[in-house]
């Protein structure tokens, strides 16, 4: 690669994510989980509030920034209220009189951007605790869920599916800011 290309890339030795051979199901699910909330970051680094809060096209309100809340919001969603019962808590980034807030108020302010990027890390930290614990055996455990229930396993691959969904669209929004297309 020539020097202006290889700034768009990410180094193999300063790449964070794992792509090893995990063994078992549970071990499969948080490499791809950890490696796709890894490249949401990886996408966000180095930019500024501005940058972040950059939205993609008009009327769209969908940004970096956003991306961050939102993810935020379904892990909260997905593993503490479905999974874990614990919906005394208010939710994270949603407002029920306006579905598009956690995007519609991501607006460019460093404050917003500190708060985000906190709030989806303490997320993060929640869900690996409770991954931490639960045994291979209570994956197909099913959890109330849409007026439904759903096996533990299916709730992970929808949140790894929803990870590499906004992943996609992260890779589009930072290469309208700044010209990087790699990691």
């Amino acid at each position: 690669m020539g020097g202006a290309v290889s700034k768009l890339w990410t180094a193999p030795e300063d790449d964070p994510r794992t792509f090893g051979q995990p063994v078992g199901e549970k071990a499969t699910y948080r490499e791809y989980l950890g490696n796709y909330r890894l490249t949401i970051e990886m996408k966000c680094d180095g930019l500024d509030a501005e940058q972040l809060g950059r939205r993609s096209v008009p009327p769209s309100t969908l940004s970096l920034l956003g991306l961050v809340r939102h993810l935020t919001q379904m892990e909260n969603h997905w593993f503490q209220r479905v999974l874990q019962g614990r919906t005394d808590a208010p939710r994270l980034y949603k407002h029920e009189d306006d579905p598009d807030w956690d995007f519609g108020s991501a607006v460019p302010d460093p404050a917003v951007v500190k708060d985000a990027f906190a709030t989806w890390k303490a997320e993060i930290a929640k869900t690996d605790e409770w991954l931490d614990a639960l045994e291979e055996a209570d994956l197909g455990r099913e959890v109330p869920a849409d007026g439904g229930s759903h096996a533990t396993r299916d709730v992970l691959v929808h949140v790894i599916e929803e990870y590499a969904r906004h992943a996609g669209h992260a890779d589009l929004l930072r290469e309208c800011i700044d010209g990087r297309t790699g990691l």
